[in-house]
Protein backbone atom coordinates (compact mmCIF):
# COMPACT_ATOMS: atom_id res chain seq x y z
CA UNK A 1 0.00 0.00 0.00
CA UNK A 2 1.55 3.34 -1.03
CA UNK A 3 0.17 6.78 0.82
CA UNK A 4 0.27 10.35 -0.65
CA UNK A 5 3.28 11.41 1.97
CA UNK A 6 5.30 8.16 0.31
CA UNK A 7 7.34 11.16 -1.41
CA UNK A 8 9.48 9.93 -4.76
CA UNK A 9 12.74 11.54 -6.06
CA UNK A 10 11.49 13.47 -9.11
CA UNK A 11 14.06 12.62 -12.17
CA UNK A 12 17.90 13.09 -11.36
CA UNK A 13 16.62 16.07 -8.93
CA UNK A 14 16.73 16.91 -5.61
CA UNK A 15 12.69 17.39 -4.97
CA UNK A 16 10.70 15.37 -3.59
CA UNK A 17 7.30 14.26 -4.84
CA UNK A 18 3.81 13.01 -4.13
CA UNK A 19 2.73 9.94 -6.44
CA UNK A 20 -0.10 11.62 -7.18
CA UNK A 21 0.00 15.16 -8.35
CA UNK A 22 -2.87 17.41 -7.85
CA UNK A 23 -4.01 19.47 -10.91
CA UNK A 24 -5.61 22.36 -10.97
CA UNK A 25 -7.40 23.00 -14.56
CA UNK A 26 -10.90 22.21 -13.16
CA UNK A 27 -10.49 25.16 -10.64
CA UNK A 28 -12.71 28.20 -11.66
CA UNK A 29 -16.09 27.84 -13.69
CA UNK A 30 -14.81 30.12 -16.00
CA UNK A 31 -15.62 27.31 -18.85
CA UNK A 32 -19.08 26.25 -17.35
CA UNK A 33 -17.40 22.82 -15.62
CA UNK A 34 -15.16 23.23 -12.94
CA UNK A 35 -14.97 23.91 -9.46
CA UNK A 36 -15.90 27.20 -7.39
CA UNK A 37 -13.04 29.06 -5.73
CA UNK A 38 -14.58 27.91 -2.27
CA UNK A 39 -14.97 24.27 -3.88
CA UNK A 40 -11.33 24.62 -5.12
CA UNK A 41 -9.91 25.61 -1.37
CA UNK A 42 -11.31 22.67 -0.12
CA UNK A 43 -9.78 20.05 -2.17
CA UNK A 44 -6.42 21.79 -1.92
CA UNK A 45 -6.96 21.82 1.96
CA UNK A 46 -8.47 17.80 1.86
CA UNK A 47 -5.17 17.15 -0.92
CA UNK A 48 -2.71 18.72 1.35
CA UNK A 49 -4.54 17.74 4.69
CA UNK A 50 -3.55 13.56 3.07
CA UNK A 51 0.30 14.52 2.42
CA UNK A 52 0.01 15.28 -1.00
CA UNK A 53 2.45 18.08 -1.44
CA UNK A 54 2.08 18.76 -5.80
CA UNK A 55 0.07 21.49 -6.96
CA UNK A 56 0.08 22.14 -10.67
CA UNK A 57 -1.59 25.08 -12.74
CA UNK A 58 -0.99 26.41 -15.75
CA UNK A 59 -1.35 30.42 -16.72
CA UNK A 60 -3.91 29.06 -19.41
CA UNK A 61 -6.12 27.14 -17.09
CA UNK A 62 -9.59 29.20 -16.70
CA UNK A 63 -7.37 32.16 -18.34
CA UNK A 64 -5.59 32.42 -15.62
CA UNK A 65 -8.57 32.26 -12.60
CA UNK A 66 -6.97 28.83 -11.53
CA UNK A 67 -3.17 30.27 -10.36
CA UNK A 68 -5.63 33.21 -8.75
CA UNK A 69 -7.29 30.44 -7.05
CA UNK A 70 -4.24 28.67 -5.75
CA UNK A 71 -2.97 32.05 -5.11
CA UNK A 72 -5.44 33.00 -2.51
CA UNK A 73 -5.61 29.47 -0.84
CA UNK A 74 -1.74 29.54 0.08
CA UNK A 75 -2.00 33.64 1.01
CA UNK A 76 -4.67 33.00 3.49
CA UNK A 77 -2.04 30.56 4.95
CA UNK A 78 1.06 31.80 5.59
CA UNK A 79 4.28 29.72 5.64
CA UNK A 80 2.32 26.82 3.46
CA UNK A 81 3.09 27.47 0.24
CA UNK A 82 6.74 27.27 1.37
CA UNK A 83 5.89 23.58 2.74
CA UNK A 84 4.60 22.34 -1.20
CA UNK A 85 5.40 22.32 -4.52
CA UNK A 86 3.91 24.91 -7.02
CA UNK A 87 4.22 24.45 -10.31
CA UNK A 88 2.63 26.48 -13.42
CA UNK A 89 3.33 26.39 -17.41
CA UNK A 90 3.97 29.11 -20.13
CA UNK A 91 3.39 29.09 -23.90
CA UNK A 92 -0.30 29.94 -23.75
CA UNK A 93 -0.69 33.31 -24.99
CA UNK A 94 -3.63 35.39 -23.29
CA UNK A 95 -3.43 38.42 -24.67
CA UNK A 96 -5.25 38.17 -28.52
CA UNK A 97 -3.22 40.16 -31.22
CA UNK A 98 -0.10 40.09 -29.68
CA UNK A 99 2.54 38.02 -31.60
CA UNK A 100 4.82 37.99 -28.21
CA UNK A 101 2.05 37.12 -25.63
CA UNK A 102 2.72 33.73 -25.98
CA UNK A 103 5.26 30.71 -27.06
CA UNK A 104 8.73 30.31 -25.79
CA UNK A 105 10.57 33.11 -26.75
CA UNK A 106 13.08 35.57 -23.84
CA UNK A 107 10.11 38.30 -23.89
CA UNK A 108 7.28 35.80 -23.22
CA UNK A 109 9.01 33.94 -21.07
CA UNK A 110 9.85 36.51 -18.95
CA UNK A 111 6.35 38.19 -19.11
CA UNK A 112 4.33 35.08 -18.54
CA UNK A 113 5.89 34.35 -15.34
CA UNK A 114 5.72 37.87 -13.93
CA UNK A 115 2.08 37.33 -14.30
CA UNK A 116 2.36 34.29 -13.46
CA UNK A 117 3.97 35.30 -10.09
CA UNK A 118 1.52 38.19 -9.46
CA UNK A 119 -1.67 35.71 -9.66
CA UNK A 120 0.21 33.01 -7.66
CA UNK A 121 1.10 35.70 -4.86
CA UNK A 122 4.04 34.28 -4.71
CA UNK A 123 7.92 35.51 -5.28
CA UNK A 124 9.18 31.90 -7.16
CA UNK A 125 7.36 28.65 -8.87
CA UNK A 126 9.14 25.25 -8.09
CA UNK A 127 8.61 23.49 -11.29
CA UNK A 128 7.95 26.04 -14.39
CA UNK A 129 6.63 23.75 -17.33
CA UNK A 130 7.38 24.57 -21.49
CA UNK A 131 3.54 24.07 -22.36
CA UNK A 132 3.85 23.07 -25.65
CA UNK A 133 6.77 22.96 -28.76
CA UNK A 134 7.27 26.45 -30.13
CA UNK A 135 8.86 25.79 -33.48
CA UNK A 136 10.09 29.60 -34.60
CA UNK A 137 12.03 29.94 -31.39
CA UNK A 138 15.70 28.28 -31.26
CA UNK A 139 15.94 26.28 -28.13
CA UNK A 140 18.80 28.02 -27.17
CA UNK A 141 16.92 30.92 -26.51
CA UNK A 142 14.24 28.89 -24.50
CA UNK A 143 16.79 26.96 -22.13
CA UNK A 144 18.62 29.98 -21.25
CA UNK A 145 15.87 32.35 -20.63
CA UNK A 146 14.96 29.44 -17.78
CA UNK A 147 18.58 29.42 -16.76
CA UNK A 148 18.32 33.04 -16.10
CA UNK A 149 15.03 32.54 -14.50
CA UNK A 150 16.66 30.00 -12.37
CA UNK A 151 19.92 31.78 -11.69
CA UNK A 152 17.48 34.97 -10.62
CA UNK A 153 15.45 32.35 -7.97
CA UNK A 154 12.57 32.63 -9.08
CA UNK A 155 12.35 29.29 -10.80
CA UNK A 156 13.95 26.79 -9.47
CA UNK A 157 13.56 23.77 -11.87
CA UNK A 158 12.28 23.45 -15.31
CA UNK A 159 9.91 20.82 -17.04
CA UNK A 160 8.59 19.90 -20.45
CA UNK A 161 5.10 19.32 -21.80
CA UNK A 162 3.71 18.04 -24.56
CA UNK A 163 7.08 18.56 -26.70
CA UNK A 164 8.40 16.09 -28.66
CA UNK A 165 11.17 13.21 -27.71
CA UNK A 166 13.87 14.73 -30.13
CA UNK A 167 13.66 18.28 -29.33
CA UNK A 168 13.14 17.18 -25.14
CA UNK A 169 16.32 15.14 -25.87
CA UNK A 170 18.20 18.05 -28.21
CA UNK A 171 17.16 20.43 -25.38
CA UNK A 172 18.35 17.98 -22.86
CA UNK A 173 21.78 17.88 -24.55
CA UNK A 174 22.47 20.99 -25.15
CA UNK A 175 21.70 22.43 -21.63
CA UNK A 176 24.09 19.76 -20.03
CA UNK A 177 27.02 21.02 -22.23
CA UNK A 178 26.52 24.52 -21.55
CA UNK A 179 25.87 23.68 -17.99
CA UNK A 180 22.40 25.65 -18.13
CA UNK A 181 19.27 24.21 -16.05
CA UNK A 182 18.40 20.78 -17.29
CA UNK A 183 15.07 19.65 -18.17
CA UNK A 184 13.75 17.71 -14.88
CA UNK A 185 11.01 16.33 -15.72
CA UNK A 186 8.20 16.04 -18.49
CA UNK A 187 4.37 16.41 -18.65
CA UNK A 188 2.51 14.10 -21.10
CA UNK A 189 -0.96 12.57 -21.82
CA UNK A 190 -0.73 8.58 -20.33
CA UNK A 191 -3.49 6.38 -19.80
CA UNK A 192 -5.18 3.08 -20.72
CA UNK A 193 -6.48 5.01 -23.89
CA UNK A 194 -3.16 6.51 -24.64
CA UNK A 195 0.11 4.78 -24.27
CA UNK A 196 1.76 6.04 -27.72
CA UNK A 197 3.97 7.68 -25.51
CA UNK A 198 5.57 4.38 -24.96
CA UNK A 199 7.54 4.76 -28.74
CA UNK A 200 9.69 7.61 -27.66
CA UNK A 201 9.01 9.75 -24.82
CA UNK A 202 9.12 7.15 -21.74
CA UNK A 203 11.79 5.44 -22.92
CA UNK A 204 13.90 8.66 -23.96
CA UNK A 205 12.79 9.80 -20.16
CA UNK A 206 14.13 6.62 -18.41
CA UNK A 207 17.50 7.39 -20.24
CA UNK A 208 18.29 10.50 -19.35
CA UNK A 209 16.97 10.05 -15.87
CA UNK A 210 13.84 12.26 -16.44
CA UNK A 211 10.21 12.43 -13.78
CA UNK A 212 7.11 11.82 -15.68
CA UNK A 213 4.03 13.49 -14.60
CA UNK A 214 1.21 11.92 -16.43
CA UNK A 215 -1.74 13.89 -17.10
CA UNK A 216 -5.44 12.99 -18.08
CA UNK A 217 -4.76 8.96 -16.64
CA UNK A 218 -8.81 8.97 -16.54
CA UNK A 219 -9.06 10.34 -20.55
CA UNK A 220 -11.01 12.93 -19.27
CA UNK A 221 -13.02 10.64 -17.03
CA UNK A 222 -13.75 8.23 -20.05
CA UNK A 223 -12.23 5.26 -18.42
CA UNK A 224 -14.96 5.89 -15.32
CA UNK A 225 -17.72 5.08 -18.06
CA UNK A 226 -18.19 8.86 -18.27
CA UNK A 227 -16.33 11.84 -19.48
CA UNK A 228 -16.32 15.57 -20.74
CA UNK A 229 -13.98 14.75 -23.34
CA UNK A 230 -15.74 13.44 -26.26
CA UNK A 231 -15.92 16.27 -28.11
CA UNK A 232 -12.32 16.62 -27.82
CA UNK A 233 -10.54 13.59 -28.39
CA UNK A 234 -13.65 12.07 -31.16
CA UNK A 235 -13.73 8.80 -28.34
CA UNK A 236 -14.62 6.82 -27.31
CA UNK A 237 -14.77 4.35 -29.99
CA UNK A 238 -15.11 1.15 -30.66
CA UNK A 239 -11.29 0.14 -29.51
CA UNK A 240 -11.69 2.67 -26.57
CA UNK A 241 -15.05 0.72 -25.25
CA UNK A 242 -13.43 -3.12 -25.22
CA UNK A 243 -10.49 -0.95 -22.78
CA UNK A 244 -13.32 0.31 -20.75
CA UNK A 245 -15.39 -2.62 -20.71
CA UNK A 246 -12.10 -4.44 -19.36
CA UNK A 247 -11.39 -2.03 -16.75
CA UNK A 248 -15.02 -2.09 -15.20
CA UNK A 249 -14.36 -5.80 -15.03
CA UNK A 250 -11.61 -5.64 -12.74
CA UNK A 251 -12.99 -2.65 -10.85
CA UNK A 252 -15.97 -5.04 -10.34
CA UNK A 253 -13.50 -7.91 -9.72
CA UNK A 254 -11.90 -6.03 -6.84
CA UNK A 255 -14.64 -3.93 -5.58
CA UNK A 256 -13.57 -0.73 -6.23
CA UNK A 257 -14.08 1.88 -8.86
CA UNK A 258 -12.78 2.08 -12.02
CA UNK A 259 -10.71 5.46 -11.45
CA UNK A 260 -8.98 3.61 -8.81
CA UNK A 261 -8.37 0.39 -11.34
CA UNK A 262 -6.95 3.30 -14.14
CA UNK A 263 -5.09 5.12 -11.72
CA UNK A 264 -3.33 2.03 -10.11
CA UNK A 265 -2.75 0.85 -13.34
CA UNK A 266 -0.59 4.35 -14.30
CA UNK A 267 1.39 4.67 -11.06
CA UNK A 268 2.37 0.98 -11.56
CA UNK A 269 3.61 1.70 -14.91
CA UNK A 270 7.82 2.09 -15.88
CA UNK A 271 8.92 5.59 -15.59
CA UNK A 272 6.15 7.14 -13.97
CA UNK A 273 7.18 9.50 -11.00
CA UNK A 274 3.99 11.13 -9.84
CA UNK A 275 0.33 11.14 -11.87
CA UNK A 276 -1.92 14.47 -12.34
CA UNK A 277 -5.46 14.30 -10.93
CA UNK A 278 -7.78 16.43 -12.18
CA UNK A 279 -10.98 16.41 -10.34
CA UNK A 280 -13.82 18.88 -9.59
CA UNK A 281 -15.78 17.48 -6.43
CA UNK A 282 -14.42 15.96 -3.02
CA UNK A 283 -16.09 12.79 -3.89
CA UNK A 284 -13.66 12.91 -7.15
CA UNK A 285 -11.06 13.70 -5.07
CA UNK A 286 -11.37 10.85 -2.68
CA UNK A 287 -12.19 8.15 -5.03
CA UNK A 288 -8.38 8.98 -7.07
CA UNK A 289 -7.16 8.94 -3.61
CA UNK A 290 -8.00 5.22 -2.92
CA UNK A 291 -6.01 4.01 -5.97
CA UNK A 292 -2.61 4.17 -3.83
CA UNK A 293 -4.35 1.26 -1.64
CA UNK A 294 -4.64 -0.85 -4.83
CA UNK A 295 -2.23 -3.33 -5.93
CA UNK A 296 -3.33 -4.69 -9.18
CA UNK A 297 -2.09 -8.41 -9.43
CA UNK A 298 0.16 -9.26 -12.80
CA UNK A 299 -2.65 -11.36 -14.12
CA UNK A 300 -4.76 -8.33 -13.78
CA UNK A 301 -2.00 -5.84 -14.81
CA UNK A 302 -1.05 -8.67 -18.03
CA UNK A 303 -5.10 -8.26 -19.23
CA UNK A 304 -4.88 -4.71 -19.20
CA UNK A 305 -1.90 -4.12 -20.85
CA UNK A 306 -3.10 -6.70 -23.45
CA UNK A 307 -6.30 -5.04 -24.14
CA UNK A 308 -4.68 -1.50 -24.01
CA UNK A 309 -1.70 -2.28 -26.56
CA UNK A 310 -0.85 0.86 -28.37
CA UNK A 311 0.70 1.05 -31.88
CA UNK A 312 3.88 3.02 -31.84
CA UNK A 313 5.41 4.44 -34.70
CA UNK A 314 8.03 3.22 -36.50
CA UNK A 315 10.64 1.91 -35.47
CA UNK A 316 9.09 0.30 -32.89
CA UNK A 317 7.95 -2.85 -34.43
CA UNK A 318 11.82 -3.45 -36.07
CA UNK A 319 12.75 -2.65 -32.94
CA UNK A 320 11.15 -5.05 -30.84
CA UNK A 321 10.86 -7.78 -33.57
CA UNK A 322 13.44 -8.58 -36.23
CA UNK A 323 16.07 -6.28 -34.35
CA UNK A 324 17.03 -8.93 -32.02
CA UNK A 325 16.67 -11.70 -33.79
CA UNK A 326 19.51 -9.87 -36.36
CA UNK A 327 21.41 -8.44 -33.37
CA UNK A 328 21.36 -11.43 -31.04
CA UNK A 329 22.25 -14.81 -33.34
CA UNK A 330 19.92 -16.56 -31.29
CA UNK A 331 22.13 -15.64 -27.95
CA UNK A 332 20.67 -15.65 -24.64
CA UNK A 333 21.62 -12.21 -23.14
CA UNK A 334 20.47 -10.43 -19.54
CA UNK A 335 18.63 -13.94 -19.22
CA UNK A 336 16.37 -13.81 -22.14
CA UNK A 337 16.59 -16.30 -24.66
CA UNK A 338 16.39 -14.56 -28.43
CA UNK A 339 15.29 -16.29 -31.44
CA UNK A 340 17.64 -16.75 -34.16
CA UNK A 341 17.06 -14.56 -37.72
CA UNK A 342 15.65 -17.64 -40.15
CA UNK A 343 17.68 -16.80 -43.00
CA UNK A 344 20.73 -17.54 -41.01
CA UNK A 345 19.66 -20.79 -39.71
CA UNK A 346 18.36 -21.46 -43.22
CA UNK A 347 22.25 -22.52 -44.53
CA UNK A 348 25.28 -22.37 -43.14
CA UNK A 349 27.20 -20.68 -45.91
CA UNK A 350 29.14 -17.52 -45.00
CA UNK A 351 30.65 -15.18 -47.33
Amino acid sequence: MTSLDSYLTLGRSGLRVSPLSLGTMTFGEDYGWGASPATSHTILAEYLEHGGNVVDTANTYTNGHSEQIVGEFFAARPGLRDRIVLSTKFFANLHPGDPNGGGAGRKAIVAQLEESLRRLQTHYVDLYWLHGWDRRVPVEETLRALDDLVAAGKVRYVGFSNVPAWVTAQSETIAHFRGWAPVTALQLEYSLLERTSEGELLPMAEALGLGVLPWSPLRGGQLTGGGSRAALTGGPDEHDRVVIDAVARVAAALGVSAAEVALAWVRGRPAISSTLLGVRTLDQLHSNLRSLALALSPEQRATLDDVSAPVLDFPAAITAGPGPMLGFGGATIDGVAYPTWPPLEASSARY
